[in-house]
């Protein structure tokens, strides 16, 4: 698979999870794919939350995997 298709699913994952985010006013925001490790980063209110690693690995995590089953990790990158 090609590094854009990759991307391009990464990001509808990212779409499918970001209403959930921003309900609770925060967002996410892709930085990069790398040896299918995917680098996000997460805005607002979801920043100092103090579940975010639980939402990191079982929302996003999962809901990227869904979409590309190659991902082996998730990694939230601080600002």
């Amino acid at each position: 698979m090609e590094a854009i298709e990759l991307q391009q699913l990464v990001e509808k994952a990212l779409a499918e999870i970001r209403p959930f985010l921003e309900s609770d006013g925060g967002n996410i925001s892709l930085i990069s794919i790398e040896n299918n490790t995917v680098k996000v980063q997460l805005h607002g209110a979801c920043v100092g939350c103090s579940v975010n690693q639980m939402t990191l690995k079982s929302g996003v995590e999962m809901t990227i995997k869904k979409y590309a089953p190659q991902i082996t990790e998730v990694i939230n990158i601080e600002a």
